[in-house]
């Protein structure tokens, strides 16, 4: 489907979104509440959370009480957050929103029709209480990433894998799912550290992390294991699903190149799979993971080996 597309740039210190009173629209039919009713029970709303999914969930339903809207899209690259709300619609208003110069993300608004100039204006009232709540969670979020992310990779470290895998555990059973974790080694790394520095190691670590976050879903979770390990867990994936997203890691590392800096390097990655069984533990599933890892190795690496 093809998208028609508003760019806004909102300055919440300079764009005239806070007012102090409002018109109903003339002729229009009520709507559930009115821009000033929302305006306070968002106000109120917004301030009940620190987790960015929230506030915007919260948001994202509150102003579909007044708009006719489909979906919301959100996106923060310096925290890492990515989050679609709704479905896909024909026409996308795009805002970039800053306060104080600072880059507090991109948000997109979908919908059937454009909005007219009302509901713009209505749009950019309701966005003055989005400001703060969601301006602290970023604040709360990138501050709780550094202590769970790895700063090389960008992706989890070990600590928030610890945290996370039990969790998952726990959910997949209780909603009776199928979860899966991959375990990953970059095979012969050493060498690369030997011939062409720790630098350019560094380098490799880096791209493959990037390469890897784009083959997995929003919601599957990476982290750095250690060295040159990494640890996918994949919910909601059975085997058959985690091994053929397991083979598309192995390829896309296959495929990188290094032109510029080293034209003749090639890497390639070990992987073991394990799937959680009936009354595992985490401690289980990522140990058969890592069993199955060394089973590839063994193997000849530059493949995936499936947990028993």
């Amino acid at each position: 489907m093809i998208s028609l597309t508003q760019t806004h740039a909102i300055d919440f210190d300079t764009a005239r979104l806070q007012r102090l009173g409002f018109q109903h629209r003339p002729n229009a039919v009520l709507p559930p509440v009115t821009l000033p009713e929302l305006i306070k029970q968002l106000g109120l709303q917004l301030q009940t959370s620190l987790e960015a999914e929230r506030i915007l969930t919260l948001f994202f339903q509150g102003i579909q009480r007044l708009l006719p809207l489909s979906g919301v899209v959100y996106r923060h690259a310096e925290s890492d957050l990515h989050l679609r709300l709704g479905e896909d619609a024909s026409f996308i208003t795009h805002f970039h929103l800053r306060h104080e110069g600072e880059d507090i993300g991109q948000l997109e608004f979908q919908t059937a029709e454009p909005f007219d100039a009302q509901q713009m204006s209505d749009v950019e009232s309701l966005l003055a209480c989005l400001l703060y709540p969601l301006l602290n969670a970023l604040l709360y979020r990138i501050a709780t990433q550094s202590a769970l992310r790895d700063p090389l990779t960008s992706t989890g470290n070990r600590i928030s894998m610890d945290q996370n895998l039990p969790r998952e555990v726990d959910i997949a059973r209780r909603h009776k799912q199928p979860l899966s974790v991959l375990m990953l080694d970059i095979d012969h790394f050493k060498k690369v550290n030997d011939r062409y520095g720790h630098q350019m190691g560094d380098e490799v670590l880096r791209t493959i992390a990037v390469t890897l976050k784009t083959q997995l879903r929003n919601v599957d979770r990476i982290f750095r294991y250690g060295g040159e390990e990494f640890v996918v867990i994949l919910s909601n994936t059975d085997g058959d699903g985690a091994a053929l997203v397991g083979e598309r890691l192995r390829q896309a590392v296959l495929d990188l190149e290094f032109d510029q800096t080293a034209p003749d390097l090639a890497m390639t990655m070990s992987l073991g799979c394990s799937t959680l069984l009936s009354a595992e533990t985490a401690d289980s599933l990522l140990r058969r993971a890592d069993d199955a890892l060394y089973v590839a190795k063994r193997q000849g690496r530059n493949r995936l080996a499936i947990a028993s």
